[in-house]
């Protein structure tokens, strides 16, 4: 399947990359691997990650704290955040 990500969910990715660059060099990079590592998973089985609201899967990143949520529609995964484990979970469920 074909992935996509909302701008909210791609302002996400931009910002924990920016404040993981912040905090050691390349830790950015080794962020962005790690999502990219996740979409391929999700576009090859997006059914396998678990249901967390109605039509919302969410996907954990390994080696970092934050998860991919996203939904089916059609033949496209939309991703609609990627957010921080201790964030709060319901600032995800307002986003399209």
């Amino acid at each position: 399947m074909r992935v996509i990500l909302r701008p909210a969910a791609a302002a996400d990715v931009e910002d924990a990359i920016s404040w993981y660059e912040r905090q050691r060099p390349l830790l950015g990079t080794e962020f962005l691997e790690a999502v990219n590592a996740a979409l391929k998973v999700i576009a090859q089985k997006p059914r396998l990650a678990p249901l967390v609201q109605r039509h919302t899967h969410r996907s954990l990143l390994r080696r970092f704290p934050y998860a991919i949520y996203y939904r089916i529609e059609g033949d496209l995964v939309v991703v609609v955040a990627c957010m921080h484990g201790r964030r709060n979970p319901k600032r995800w469920r307002t986003r399209r």
